[in-house]
């Protein structure tokens, strides 16, 4: 299949670039680098790029209904208030604890579903555990912090819901495999779990999204690749990343129409980075035609 490539849009150079969202009321991309403590900004129609330092890890962030971010620090889930265009630190507002228990295990991948509550993934720092340790949450200000009924992972990722937000997407990323659920939002309620689309060898699968066709983009880490699957779990369509460690994806711009996608340059050697210089920025592909949906916020309200 012929594979066209992205192009480097921000040169951020992220230790570990992750959970890209398309803000459409800023009309700017929102991502983390989860290493680098930091909240990532970036507004292509004018090329304004903001970086703030966070106190901690954060492993993803979803917009919210009232124009903050809702973001999964490390061990915590919170509000942060940010200015574009302004000199001001984030603003944070402390939500809930996420497994205070477990110091070795840190939130990761994350996604609004489509009735505003926040699913996300937490995973053990460093070295999988065995049993994993990492486990699926449902968070919303009426019902607070709920595990979801999904299988212990090690490395939760490519969280993502189907445009009605009857499936979710997910998978562990230490198995070749993206998995399926029906879902049901308001009662927490995940079941049939069932295989989506299996991975060749050399390729995990990271960050997710869907688009208004109800196709899975799924970013392969190590393989240098976001794959369009179709809703049957068919390879539609390939986009090459320069840089193998691509993490995660999101369809936006003015027309919800441009592919990005981050990446990571965490250890990755010299000659490595010799090669893919761009690793640990965001990559931009022109889609030729209105894919994305406009992010679930997160709902603010019980």
């Amino acid at each position: 299949m012929s594979a066209p490539a992205a192009a480097l849009a921000v040169d951020s150079r992220c230790t570990l670039g992750e959970g890209v969202a398309w803000c459409e009321r800023r009309q700017a991309l929102l991502w983390v680098d989860i290493l680098g403590r930091a909240l990532w900004a970036h507004r292509p129609s004018d090329g304004l790029t903001r970086r703030w330092p966070l106190p901690e890890r954060l492993g993803c962030l979803a917009p919210c209904d009232d124009d903050r971010l809702l973001v999964a620090l490390e061990k915590r889930l919170a509000l942060v208030r940010i200015d574009l265009d302004g000199d001001a630190a984030p603003g944070i507002e402390a939500l809930a604890p996420v497994q205070p228990d477990l110091l070795h295990v840190r939130s990761n991948d994350g996604r609004c579903d489509r009735s505003g509550h926040f699913v996300f993934g937490t995973r053990h720092e460093g070295a999988p555990s065995t049993p994993p340790d990492g486990a699926f949450f449902q968070f919303s200000m009426r019902h607070g912090l709920r595990r979801l009924p999904l299988p212990a992972a090690a490395i939760p990722n490519s969280i993502a819901f189907s445009p009605d937000g009857t499936r979710l997407y997910f998978c562990d990323s230490v198995r070749p495999a993206i998995l399926v659920a029906d879902y049901d939002a308001l009662a927490a309620r995940v079941e049939g779990v069932r295989v989506f689309a299996e991975l060749p060898a050399g390729a995990e699968p990271d960050g997710a999204t869907v688009d208004r066709d109800g196709a899975l983009w799924s970013a392969h880490w190590g393989a240098g690749r976001v794959v369009r699957y179709a809703p049957d779990g068919r390879i539609d369509r390939i986009v090459r990343v320069a840089a193998p460690q691509v993490s995660c994806c999101a369809i936006g711009g003015a027309g919800l129409d441009t592919l990005y996608a981050t990446s990571a340059r965490v250890d990755l050697g010299a000659a490595a980075l010799r090669a893919a210089p761009g690793s640990g920025g965001v990559f931009a592909f022109a889609l030729g035609r209105p894919l994305g949906l406009p992010e679930a916020r997160f709902r603010t309200a019980a």
